[in-house]
């Protein structure tokens, strides 16, 4: 029996790898309860169904409240825009001192009066709950969620505190003048140092002793834009808010060393006041919504809870969205943008086998028969990221090396993945190509491909459970028998090797 055939042989004792009965199963990956699903799959989008009555409610009031409420709003912001003008005169856009003196005396209340009659005359009908604490007090102050265009009622009932803001917003004519009244921690979301700048420029404002005022840290993705929104809002009778304000929460001495903690316990509290769940989306999420859509994927499909994935796994946002790029490969052509078992296989020019399975219900973390963004996210970074070690490589090369010459030929790779993957008829010319640069392959070039394409690592170290489950179903005396003889060849030293071969 020649090498290869003995080699078929023994990658065919694995129990379902050909037609025959499936083994035994190793135990399946835990699934950590931190990796869950979240409870609200995309919470960037608003959907709102309107039915004929209220399409017809809206029409008639608007003939009448729109043009009035239009006009009350230009004219109130042209009001406001010379107390405005004067708060911030001869101050740069990002000011590094607070607005004091006079300027403010005069400018802040008239800005506040102005604020509460412009929601007024918009048709909100607000109330207030709790009280709210001075700027000695807390001098954070934050509002949630920030679902909406008009969560600016609430720093204007809480005093005109400073807003976190995004750039772009204070270049808008006349609101752009008002936003800077009240002295906003500008942001951009493309400066990779932004985040952290304005972190600490929250902490100086907020170890100030009550110098500057209160800082605010607050529409949804897909949904309503802001034109529509505004009018669907004027053409209402009235729209009834309510700010509450919640009690002042402190710090402990665990939560200073460790600022998430204290920020996870002051977002539960706030989402059982509204009796909303919470997520871990942020706006890196949002940022791979948008790149999903160009990959011509869901938008949808590249929400990953980004902070947390990132955090608990280690992974970057080049990673992760080179990771979707890899994604968008396999489930270009599939419906709704999620992995199926034939696509897996194909990206991995594989057949539809045990091994397979295996490896995709591992992916498959909530069962559905697909694999989305997220689930291919963790599944790289827990299953296969870890078992493609050195030694797996270094023992995977081995297998296919038949004839121990430290390289592996097409017609080996083509006998072990036929065997173990029970398949006789398999054509692995495609694959081999990728991997090969020549007739053979050798160690570095298989190292190489292994390092890009962690997927196959975990076929391989899940092909070696299902053999050692079924090493230890059989009888004492059959599991004495090795079943992979260890090759003399080393991959590092194959040269060496095919000396010592010739001389025997």
């Amino acid at each position: 029996m020649s090498k290869c055939a003995e080699a078929a042989a023994v990658a065919a004792t694995v129990p379902g790898a050909g037609m025959g009965q499936a083994g035994l199963r190793p135990s399946m990956v835990p699934r950590q309860a931190s990796f869950f699903p979240p409870p609200v799959p995309n919470p960037f989008v608003q959907q709102t169904r309107m039915g004929a009555a209220s399409r017809l409610q809206i029409f008639f009031l608007g003939i009448i409240l729109l043009p009035i409420r239009v006009l009350l709003v230009a004219l109130i912001i042209l009001l406001a825009w010379p107390f405005a003008a004067i708060s911030t005169a001869c101050c740069p856009e990002k000011l590094t001192h607070p607005i004091t003196g006079w300027r403010r005396k005069i400018t802040q209340p008239v800005l506040k009066f102005l604020g509460h009659a412009m929601f007024l005359s918009m048709g909100f009908m607000v109330t207030v709950k709790g009280k709210v604490a001075s700027p000695a007090e807390a001098p954070i102050f934050v509002a949630a969620p920030h679902s909406t265009f008009f969560d600016g009622i609430a720093c204007v009932v809480a005093g005109l505190p400073s807003m976190v803001s995004r750039n772009e917003n204070a270049q808008v004519p006349l609101i752009g003048r008002l936003l800077r009244a009240v002295q906003p921690v500008l942001v951009s979301r493309v400066d990779p140092d932004s985040r952290k700048n304005t972190i600490n420029e929250i902490i100086r404002r907020a170890t100030s002793g009550g110098q500057w005022p209160q800082d605010t840290v607050t529409w949804t993705w897909q949904g309503y834009t802001f034109i529509q929104l505004c009018m669907l809002t004027f053409c209402q009778l009235f729209t009834k808010v309510e700010v509450e304000f919640m009690p002042v929460q402190v710090p402990n001495d665990e939560e200073k060393s460790d600022p998430i903690l204290f920020a996870c316990r002051v977002r539960s509290l706030m989402a059982e006041a509204l009796g909303i769940p919470v997520t871990d989306h942020t706006y890196e999420d949002c940022r791979l919504m948008i790149s999903a859509g160009q990959l011509t994927l869901p938008m949808e499909a590249g929400l990953v809870e980004f902070t947390k994935i990132s955090r608990k796994l280690k992974l970057d946002w080049d990673s992760i969205r080179k990771q979707l790029d890899e994604y968008a490969t396999i489930a270009c052509c599939s419906k709704g943008g999620r992995i199926g078992i034939d696509e897996f296989a194909e990206y991995l020019k594989l057949p539809v086998s045990d091994v397979l399975r295996q490896l995709f219900t591992l992916f498959d973390r909530n069962h559905d028969g697909s694999i989305d963004f997220r689930e291919y996210v963790i599944g790289l970074a827990v299953l296969c990221n870890p078992a493609n070690t050195e030694d797996i490589i270094q023992m995977a090369f081995k297998l296919f090396d038949v004839d121990e010459d430290g390289f592996i030929t097409e017609e080996e790779f083509s006998t072990i993945l036929q065997a173990s993957l029970g398949v006789p008829d398999l054509d692995v010319s495609g694959l081999f190509k990728e991997i090969a640069q020549g007739d053979s392959v050798s160690y570095e070039e298989f190292k190489s491909f292994a390092l890009k394409h962690p997927q196959y690592a975990k076929i391989f170290t899940t092909y070696l459970d299902l053999q050692t489950c079924h090493v230890f179903s059989l009888p004492k005396e059959a599991q004495a028998a090795p079943l992979i003889a260890s090759n003399k060849v080393s991959p590092e030293n194959h040269d060496e090797s095919t000396s010592d071969k010739k001389d025997d």
